[in-house]
Order: C-alpha cells, then sequence, then structure tokens
C-alpha cells in the first residue's frame, strides 16, 4: 500500500510539471506588446522592434559576484606615517565582480602568447608587455635564481605574476575582455571564429570595434549540427517565414560581457573587508583591521590542525619570512605562494591581505577621501569620445584593432552640467597638481598624475599593510617584485541574483536561496 500511495504521488508531481511546463512554454512563445503603443514587439508585422528576454548577467571567467553596498571607506588602523591620506569616510559601491585570486604567471603567459603571435610583425607590442623580471634583484641580496625562473619555470606557473606596471595591467584587462566576448560570441553561434586563428595585426576581434560593425566575420552555417540551441539572434525585420539568425550581436542582446578592468580603490577596500558577516540591523557591529573578524593574524577558532596558523603570506617579524624549519614554517611563504592559498574571506576572495600588494585604478592623492564622491568614489576620470573622420563616420581603426578615441572639447559641452573638461583627475586642485608638478620632494615620493594607487600587504610587508584601508602609491610605468594585480567588472541591472520578475525586482524574502538558482 505504502508503494502504491508513493506511487501515485509521484505521478501527481510528475503530472504537474509536465503541465507547468507547457504552460511555460506556451508563455514563452506570446509575443510581449508595447505598454505606450499596443504594437507586438519582436514582430515582422510591425517593424521587427526587439525586446530581448534578459535572465540576468552571466558571471564572467574567474570572477566571483560582490554584492554592494555602503561601508566606512580609510584605515582602521593606526596612522604610523602620519600622513593622513587614509581618513574615515562612509560611501557607497554598486555591485561588482571580482577575481577571486590574484592573476598568475601561466595567465599572464596566455596573455604575452597571444600577444606575441597576433603581433607578430610589430614585436614592439609583445616587448611593451613583458613583466619585469629585473624587480626581483637586491643590491644586498641573492635573488637572481628568482630572476630567471620565477616567470617562465612550471614551478611558479600558480603563483601571482609580479613586476607588472599599472599600464601593463590595463592592457592584460582590455584583452581579457575582447578574449571572453570573441569566446561567448563563438560559443552561442553568433559568428564563426575559425578564421581569427590566423588573426594578426589590426585583424583581432575588439569587443567596441565588433559593436561598431568594423568587422565581417563568417556565419555559422548548418548551425543545428554545431550547436544545440538556437540561435537568440534573430532578425525580425525581415518577414519571412522563417526568421534570419543575425551575423551580429548588439548591445541590446545582452550576450557581451562589460569590460574587465582593474578595481577602484573604493571597490578593492570594500571587496576586503567583506562586511557582510558582520552586519545586523542594517548596520555594522565592528570594524575589521584585518579581512577577517580577528584582531590577530593567527587562527583562533575551527578545525583543530588550524589552530595557530598564520592567516596571510607577511613578514611575521625582522628577518623572518617563513617561519622556522622543522617547526611547521609559520606561514610557508619565502616569497609569495600560489594564489588559492590561505583561506578566502567571506566573498570568497583569496590574499586580500596578504601575497602580493594589487593595483587600483585611481590616481594617488593625500586627500582624495576628503574629495571622493559618496557613490562609486574613483579619481582618474579622463573622458573621451570616439573618434570620427571628416564625413561624421567612424575613423579607422588603429594598428591594434581597436576603435580610436579622442578627449572631449569644452566647446561639445558648452550646455553641459556635470563636467565641462576632457581630463577630471586633478579636479579641485589643478591648481597644484599636473604631470610637471610634484608633492613633498625628497620627502615622499614624486606625486602628479601618473602616479596610482596600489592596496594591500605582500609578502615583504609587516602587518600593518594588510590592513584594507591602508594605501600607497607608484608610477603608473614602474613596478616591483611584491606588486600584482587583479580584474574586476562592473555588475549591470540587478544589485545580486538574477530575477526573472520584471525589473529584476529582487524577492522580500529567501534571496540567497532564490537567486543562486537563477544565478548562471
Amino acid at each position: 500500500m505504502k508503494q502504491m500511495n508513493k506511487f501515485l504521488y509521484g505521478t501527481k508531481w510528475l503530472v504537474m510539471a509536465v503541465i507547468t511546463l507547457a504552460l511555460t512554454s506556451t508563455s514563452c512563445k506570446q509575443k510581449s506588446t508595447s505598454g505606450i503603443t499596443g504594437q507586438a514587439y519582436n514582430s515582422p508585422k510591425w517593424g521587427g522592434f526587439m525586446k530581448n528576454r534578459y535572465e540576468g548577467q552571466e558571471t564572467g571567467p574567474g570572477l566571483v559576484l560582490v554584492e554592494g553596498g555602503s561601508f566606512v571607506m580609510g584605515s582602521t588602523e593606526n596612522d604610523l606615517l602620519y600622513d593622513h591620506s587614509s581618513v574615515e569616510r562612509k560611501v557607497t559601491v554598486n555591485s561588482f565582480y571580482m577575481d577571486e585570486t590574484e592573476i598568475s604567471n601561466v595567465y599572464y603567459r596566455e596573455y604575452l602568447f597571444w600577444v606575441q603571435r597576433v603581433f607578430e610583425e610589430y614585436p614592439e607590442v609583445g616587448w611593451a608587455a613583458l613583466p619585469d623580471t629585473l624587480a626581483w634583484r637586491n643590491k644586498l641580496g641573492f635573488n637572481e635564481p628568482f630572476v630567471d625562473y620565477y616567470f617562465r619555470h612550471p614551478a611558479y606557473q600558480d603563483y601571482p605574476v609580479v613586476g607588472i606596471s599599472w599600464k601593463q595591467a590595463n592592457d592584460f584587462s582590455a584583452w581579457r575582455t575582447d578574449r571572453v566576448n570573441e569566446m561567448i560570441l563563438d560559443r552561442e553561434g553568433v559568428v564563426n571564429f575559425d578564421v581569427m586563428l590566423d588573426a594578426s595585426g589590426d585583424n583581432n576581434m575588439n569587443t567596441r570595434a565588433y559593436l561598431a560593425n568594423q568587422y565581417e566575420f563568417t556565419k555559422v552555417n548548418n548551425r543545428k549540427k554545431l550547436f544545440k540551441k538556437k540561435s537568440p539572434l534573430r532578425d525580425y525585420r525581415q518577414k519571412k517565414k522563417k526568421k534570419q539568425i543575425r551575423g551580429h550581436a548588439a548591445m541590446e542582446d545582452g550576450i557581451l560581457l562589460p569590460d574587465y578592468r582593474l578595481p577602484t580603490e573604493a571597490e578593492w577596500e570594500y571587496a576586503a573587508q567583506a562586511n557582510i558577516g558582520n552586519t545586523q540591523f542594517n548596520n555594522i557591529e565592528a570594524n575589521k583591521i584585518y579581512a577577517w573578524n580577528d584582531y590577530t593574524i593567527r587562527v583562533k577558532d575551527g578545525a583543530e590542525e588550524d589552530r595557530g596558523k598564520i592567516r596571510m603570506n607577511v613578514m611575521v617579524g625582522k628577518g623572518d619570512f617563513g617561519g622556522i624549519a622543522g617547526d611547521g614554517l609559520n606561514d610557508a611563504g619565502f616569497i609569495t605562494t600560489p594564489v588559492y592559498s590561505y583561506w578566502p574571506n567571506d566573498y570568497g576572495l583569496y590574499n586580500m591581505s596578504g601575497n602580493v600588494s594589487e593595483w587600483v585604478l585611481d590616481v594617488y592623492r593625500p586627500l582624495s577621501l576628503e574629495d571622493y564622491s559618496e557613490f562609486m568614489p574613483y579619481r582618474g576620470n579622463v573622458f573621451k569620445t570616439v573618434q570620427l573622420d571628416q564625413y561624421g563616420y567612424l575613423d579607422d581603426k588603429d594598428s591594434l584593432g581597436r576603435l580610436k578615441f579622442r578627449n572631449v572639447t569644452e566647446e561639445e559641452n558648452v550646455n553641459r552640467r556635470n563636467y565641462k573638461k576632457s581630463d577630471n583627475i586633478g579636479f579641485k586642485d589643478e591648481d597644484y597638481y599636473s604631470d610637471e608638478l610634484t608633492y613633498e620632494y625628497g620627502v615622499t615620493s614624486l606625486v602628479n598624475n601618473k602616479a596610482h594607487v596600489f592596496k594591500g600587504g605582500a609578502w615583504n610587508d609587516r602587518n600593518y599593510w594588510a590592513s584594507p584601508g591602508t594605501r600607497r602609491f607608484l608610477d603608473e610605468k614602474q613596478s616591483t617584485s611584491s606588486l600584482g594585480f587583479r580584474c574586476a567588472m562592473i555588475r549591470v541591472g540587478a544589485p545580486v541574483g538574477n530575477s526573472r520578475k520584471k525589473y529584476n525586482k529582487l524577492p522580500s524574502s529567501g534571496i540567497n536561496k532564490k537567486s543562486k538558482k537563477r544565478r548562471r
């Protein structure tokens, strides 16, 4: 009898599932109509205007979603340098994605391989991308083995890449954007990228140039054999019984991902703090000194075998970079360690306190936190626009296959209220700072529009720099053996989850459970 009841119960749910699927399929086939004209979207009869069904942003390779919010930016440590460059200020950041780990040597070598293959006729492009392995040299230390082996040897392939300047990190991020979107277009069957294996010079896929229709790629033939699912790109302007597959994706399709880039200082600090476990009634209960809930760098709770271990790769004491042999080695990191070492913070991000310091997007100013906007704070804006020829058409691509941009002019911004000038790096202090002027020359270092912020502690730093609020700076063309980077990406639409509800409204309860199921 019990088996019969189980059978009937299972049959009941099977029937309900089939009915639900049928209703869902029927509703999907119905064309939505305009709320202001009543005319159908996606219909050849009414001109073929498209309204795409968008299920939320796809999580790009290597990224972790960081839910945005307000937080107190600035150092919670004592101001040991007495430069007052990290005063506390409450700001808000939008939700964004960040790399789970620092960029490793093997990933950067993948980038170099592509650059040297595609720009074989322009070897200077490959040379400019090479990391500075000589950054390991020390006038009173024997570091030549790291000069020779650290970047290329497979023993270090999962270690963070170092010797990278701010400009090189930005170039890597731009390359990564194009390669990921290239993969998406090929995966979705929009175009056939077999021809791109022979790409050279300016004949390589660039996302912005692609969206501006600067390429003529081959459409995928006999698509059903190559791809299981139907193409999301249909041309409803053509009045034919069989809708034609478009050979080009547009921004409105929502297939291509936003740009990979360096995180802003505020984003990096917010992600490092990871206060999501410290809130109650919309208040933060305690300020973190490090990326975890404790005032020490050792593990106090958790599994017995972990207690007492160092949580990050920093210089523990004077002359102590990794511990004493035969005694377990405290952090076991004489130099850097693999990017997945130690424990992640509450956002699932590794090494946000130690291992290597990391470049961020901002230009350095001692009083940045006093001048910052309260929403998405950032200093470094230079507003540009696409360069057009004398006839008003897009100018030819540059030698790297990218669109040409120029700075906006004050004449074309006469009626604009939010900005007039293109270069806003020195906003509020342009009378003092410029590329030629310096700050405290000979006292600390040079500060001008080429000085950029880097955050976090490194393998050769003391604990002080492991606090997320501390900040330092370096010229955009310089690099060190303890400075790496990771990428970020803006979250478009709803701040968290991929809700199917209209306007991506968040449900009032069960946000995490529901959104995780719908997240790609």
